[in-house]
């Protein structure tokens, strides 16, 4: 039973909420840049004017699925019905048609991967028993974070005259996922995701060129605009951003990277061009999962087509930016060629590790160079390697550790590294 002051405290901020609800959203241009360790704000643009979240939406409607999660009112494999509700939705979509179901992975998949408002939809209508009760339900959770300007009437962000938020807000909300939930925030790093016999592709290109990138969020409505949020970790430091109201995905793209190359010492510009971006023109069968589980021994396992028994515990997806390292210990010797630096691999020994694509061999030698004394000893005849390509006429280097026996070798070490803040992805 509620006690008086939750009823006063329910009360205010249904207040707070419809006041804010009836403030016609702007849907103008805004940023908020962000440095979490210090807490600092490095840019600021009409961060708290009220405009449209599109799909950023979906940050919290998966916030949600992942806290039912945790408190186990819901499991990996579980079963959900697709309600006629979320299968009217427009695409973006998975198409599932209304009656049929949905594991609760595939919806998490969609709604990261597709921006599937199908699965958005579902997971409202199941969390909360209908899509406008879990959208009070987000509300709510919105004013716990701390974003105090937010309203939430659906689960997607589909159009809604009534949903509103802020740049600073949508920060509040990224920076929420990755504290409370570092495992499931692995996924976002994911390209893309295999769907009952069919390869979707994600729609966060910037995440896929830009070093350090790992998430969070695209979304675009016409009330919007083009909006994103972003997180990126260079040397260590963990960075957010937001950029709303984008006049095309190329151009709010284009202005996230400029904001983090202006306001994030150590990045691509700072460093005078250290870390290339590697783009989304590299081959699809060059990345494999790599599963984040707690248990050992570690399993690869695919998006989406993970066995049922399998799935507890894991958190599974292919990392695909391509981050500049953080600074660790230096070792004794410089690796300064394009050669496999070590004796000749065992025959079949394919499995490798990228930790950057850099716009030199020096340059990609040296991030090789500081993570090599992490991975000396229970990895085997493993060697530092340098691997130029040509990427729209420009040699780019990709620093990569090989030898692996095989990828749960290959996922242990790349374990290792993260643990010291050197993002990496599996390649085969």
């Amino acid at each position: 039973m509620f006690k008086i002051p939750q009823i006063l405290a329910f009360l205010l901020v249904l207040g707070a909420s419809l006041a804010i609800s009836r403030v016609p959203a702007e849907a103008g241009y805004a940023h908020f840049i962000y440095d979490v360790k210090s807490g600092k704000v490095l840019a600021s643009e009409n961060a708290d004017d009220i405009n449209h979240p599109a799909s950023l939406t979906k940050m919290m409607t998966l916030y949600m699925t992942f806290e039912a999660l945790r408190e186990g009112r819901l499991k990996w494999d579980q079963d959900i019905p697709m309600t006629p509700n979320a299968a009217s939705k427009i695409p973006s979509k998975l198409g599932v048609a209304a009656g049929r179901t949905i594991t609760v992975r595939e919806a998490v998949n969609g709604m990261i991967v597709r921006s599937a408002n199908d699965a958005a939809a579902t997971m409202g209508d199941y969390l909360g028993g209908s899509e406008d009760r879990f959208g009070e339900m987000m509300t709510r959770k919105a004013r716990a974070l701390g974003m105090s300007r937010t309203v939430f009437r659906n689960a997607s962000g589909l159009p809604d005259d009534s949903q509103v938020t802020t740049a600073r807000d949508m920060a509040q909300l990224a920076l929420a996922l990755i504290r409370d939930f570092p495992r499931e925030y692995q996924l976002f790093s994911a390209r893309n995701m295999e769907f009952r016999g069919k390869r979707l592709r994600g729609h966060n290109n910037l995440m896929y060129r830009y070093p350090g990138m790992d998430g969070v969020k695209t979304g675009f409505t016409n009330a919007s605009g083009y909006n994103i949020a972003s997180a990126v970790t260079i040397d260590g430091r963990r960075v957010i951003g937001v950029v709303m109201g984008g006049k095309s995905a190329r151009k709010r793209d284009d202005q996230m990277a400029a904001l983090l190359d202006r306001y994030v010492p150590g990045n691509n510009a700072a460093s005078g061009g250290l870390v290339a971006f590697e783009t989304q023109k590299r081959p699809a069968e060059d990345t494999v999962p790599l599963a984040f589980a707690t248990p050992s021994p570690r399993k690869e396992i695919t998006l989406g087509t993970t066995p049922k028994a399998a799935l507890a515990n894991l958190y599974a997806a292919p990392p695909n930016a391509v981050p500049q390292t953080a600074p660790v210990p230096t070792a004794p010797s410089r690796v300064a060629s394009s050669q496999v630096v070590a004796p000749q691999q065992p025959a079949g020994s394919l499995w490798r590790i990228q930790i950057a694509a850099a716009a030199s061999r020096d340059q990609a030698s040296a991030l090789l160079e500081k993570a090599m004394p992490l991975l000396t000893q229970g990895y085997g005849r493993v060697a530092p390697s340098v691997e130029s390509y040509a990427d729209s006429g420009k040699e780019v280097f990709r620093a990569r550790f090989v030898g692996f026996a095989d990828g749960d070798a290959a996922s242990r070490a790349c374990s290792t590294l993260q643990a010291k803040a050197i993002t990496c992805f599996v390649v085969r």
